[in-house]
C-alpha cells in the first residue's frame, strides 16, 4: 500500500501543517471578547477554519501558490488526524486552539514566563523551581528570543526577597540549617494537589496564641507574599482557614489518610481564602466564627479613618487600587488627605501596622481603638527618646 504522504504534495501540505503549529501555537483559538478573555461559551466555535487560514499563509510566505479553497476542511481533518496516529497531536479535541505537545507559548510569552520563574527561583528562594528554571535554560542555550537578548536579561523583574532560608541545599552549603517545612516541599505540594489530609508542626508562635504542636491540615496553596512564603491551609478539626509563615513549621509532614476530598473541595476552601483576603488587610484571617460570618455577608465592618499630610499624602492618593472599599478625598485646600476604608475587625491590627510606617504624617481619626493604638505610640516614642 502506498504511503499516504509519498506525493510531493501531500507531504509538503503536511510539513507546512506542522510549521505552522510551531510558528503559532494556540492557532485557531476564538478572538478575545471586549473584556479581553477568550469567550468559553461559544460551544459552536471550531479551530479548523481559522487553521486552515494561517496554513494558507504559511504557505504563500514559504513560496507555494494553492488553488483557492485549498486544502479542502476534509483533507486538513485528514493530515490532523495523522499528526494524532504518530502523537505529534494528542488524541483530543483542540476546539480552542492547536499547538504541539507542550508548545503553547511564542516568544514573547516565553521570556515573560521565563523572567518569571526566574524571580521566584532567585529572590523568593523557591528550590523547586530553581531546578526547573536552571533545567529550561540548558535547554534554550542559543535560543534567540530578540536581537541581543540573551536568555539571562530579565525585561520584567518581581525583586521581592525571602528574608528567610528557604532551599535545603543551600542552607547545607552555607552551615545554616534550619528544621522547617521547606524540607518537605514535594510531599506538602502533592497533598495539595491531591487533597489529601496532612499533620504538621508548628514550632513557634510569634502572636501568642499558644498555637505550637502539631496540626491536622487541608493544605490548599504556598503562598509569596511581600518578604516571605506561607502554606495557607484548613484545620480538619473546625474547617479554619489560616496561612502561616513557612519557616515557622517543623521539618514534619505525614499523611494522614491515603483518601483524598478531591480538588474540587480544595478550589472551594482556596475561594473562601482569596475572599476573605480581599475583604481584609493583610493575612490575618480571624477565627472560624468571624470568617463563616463574613463569607456570609452578616459580618459588622469596622470603619477605619486616617488622615495623611504632605509630603506622604500625595503617596497614598497614588493607590487607587489598594483596597476595593476605600475611599480617599482631599481636603479643599489639598493640604491633607482623608483615606476611609470598612474593614472586619480582624485587620484592623494589620491596618495600625500599615499606618504606623507613616509616623507623624498620619493621624488616625477611626475607630477609637486605633486612636489610642496610635496616640500610644507616639507616647511611647518620645519616651524612649527622652522627650517626655
Amino acid at each position: 500500500m502506498p504511503h499516504p504522504y509519498a506525493k510531493s504534495k501531500a507531504f509538503t501540505r503536511l510539513l507546512l501543517l506542522i510549521r505552522t503549529l510551531l510558528d503559532y501555537p494556540g492557532v485557531g483559538q476564538p478572538e478575545p471578547s471586549h473584556d479581553g478573555h477568550a469567550n468559553a461559551n461559544r460551544t459552536r466555535h471550531t479551530a479548523i477554519a481559522p487553521l486552515r487560514d494561517r496554513l494558507r499563509q504559511v504557505a504563500t510566505e514559504q513560496g507555494y501558490t494553492w488553488p483557492e479553497h485549498y486544502p479542502s476542511v476534509a483533507t486538513l481533518n485528514k493530515d490532523l488526524g495523522y499528526l494524532r496516529e504518530w502523537g505529534i497531536l494528542e488524541r483530543r479535541m483542540y476546539r480552542w486552539g492547536y499547538y504541539l505537545g507542550t508548545g503553547v507559548m511564542r516568544k514573547p510569552e516565553l521570556k515573560a514566563a521565563l523572567d518569571a520563574l526566574h524571580s521566584q527561583a532567585q529572590n523568593q528562594g523557591d528550590p523547586t523551581i530553581r531546578q526547573m528554571y536552571h533545567t529550561l535554560a540548558q535547554r534554550l542555550r542559543g535560543f534567540q528570543f530578540a536581537r541581543d537578548l540573551p536568555l539571562s536579561y530579565p525585561v520584567r523583574q518581581i525583586f521581592n526577597r525571602a528574608i528567610h532560608w528557604t532551599d535545603p541545599a543551600e542552607m547545607m552549603a552555607r552551615g545554616a540549617m534550619r528544621e522547617t517545612l521547606f524540607h518537605q516541599i514535594a510531599g506538602l505540594e502533592e497533598a495539595i494537589a491531591h487533597g489529601q489530609a496532612i499533620e504538621i508542626s508548628q514550632r513557634v508562635d510569634r502572636y501568642q496564641g499558644n498555637q505550637v504542636g502539631m496540626i491536622a491540615i487541608w493544605p490548599l496553596q504556598l503562598l509569596y507574599y511581600d518578604i516571605a512564603w506561607y502554606l495557607v491551609y484548613e484545620t480538619c478539626e473546625d474547617g479554619c482557614l489560616r496561612i502561616t509563615r513557612m519557616d515557622r513549621l517543623g521539618n514534619y509532614c505525614q499523611a494522614l489518610t491515603f483518601n483524598s476530598r478531591g480538588i474540587a473541595a480544595q478550589a472551594q476552601s482556596l475561594e473562601g481564602v482569596y475572599q476573605l483576603l480581599a475583604n481584609g488587610w493583610g493575612l490575618k484571617l480571624g477565627n472560624r466564627d468571624e470568617q463563616r460570618a463574613e463569607l456570609a455577608g452578616t459580618l459588622d465592618l469596622e470603619r477605619a479613618r486616617v488622615r495623611f499630610f504632605p509630603p506622604v499624602a500625595a503617596f497614598i492618593a497614588e493607590g487607587e487600587t489598594r483596597h476595593p472599599r476605600q475611599v480617599m478625598r482631599w481636603d479643599a485646600r489639598r493640604q491633607h488627605l482623608d483615606y476611609e476604608v470598612s474593614l472586619p475587625p480582624r485587620s484592623l491590627d494589620e491596618f495600625g501596622i500599615w499606618v504606623q510606617r507613616y509616623a507623624s504624617h498620619a493621624q488616625v481619626l477611626a475607630p477609637e481603638l486605633l486612636v489610642e493604638r496610635h496616640r500610644q505610640l507616639a507616647h511611647d516614642l518620645a519616651k524612649r527618646y527622652g522627650l517626655l
